[in-house]
């Protein structure tokens, strides 16, 4: 099984390019926080490179910039190739299959009404900060 979760933010502005058969791909690096402080009293991360496809690439590179925070899940994938040096290199990445974006909020600092992971969200809740349970008859509910 090879699965992948991660939540993180976007060390840089996504890199857009398109292959020659026209397919969208996004590349960004994910900093990823650790679970647990190190021996200074600071927590640190992890830096992930992934890898986006087609639609999901360009939605990405569309809604996401430095700094934004965003969910993947995908799964590891190495690869290689001869460097300049004639050394081998080998790359890990996170090959996504959807990056939720977690972020409302766009350049400008405002909400971002138009990001299409967001607009089921409704936008006002009635139960919010009631502090009171809400009466459902169990037949009403569908298990």
């Amino acid at each position: 099984m090879n699965n992948v979760q991660l939540i993180g933010r976007m060390t840089k502005d996504v890199d857009m390019k398109y292959t020659q058969n026209g397919n969208a791909v996004a590349t960004f690096t994910l900093a990823v926080n650790r679970p647990f402080k190190n021996n200074q009293g600071s927590q640190d991360a992890d830096f992930i490179r992934c890898q986006v496809w087609r639609k999901p690439a360009e939605n990405t590179a569309q809604y996401c910039r430095k700094g934004s925070q965003v969910g993947v899940t995908g799964r590891i994938q190495t690869r290689s190739f001869e460097g300049q040096d004639g050394k081998t290199v080998f790359i890990t990445e996170v090959v996504a299959d959807h990056v939720e974006f977690l972020d409302t909020r766009n350049q400008n600092g405002q909400g971002n009404q138009s990001n299409p992971n967001n607009q089921s969200r409704p936008q006002n809740n009635p139960y919010q900060s009631q502090g009171v349970p809400v009466d459902v008859n169990d037949d009403d509910l569908p298990f």
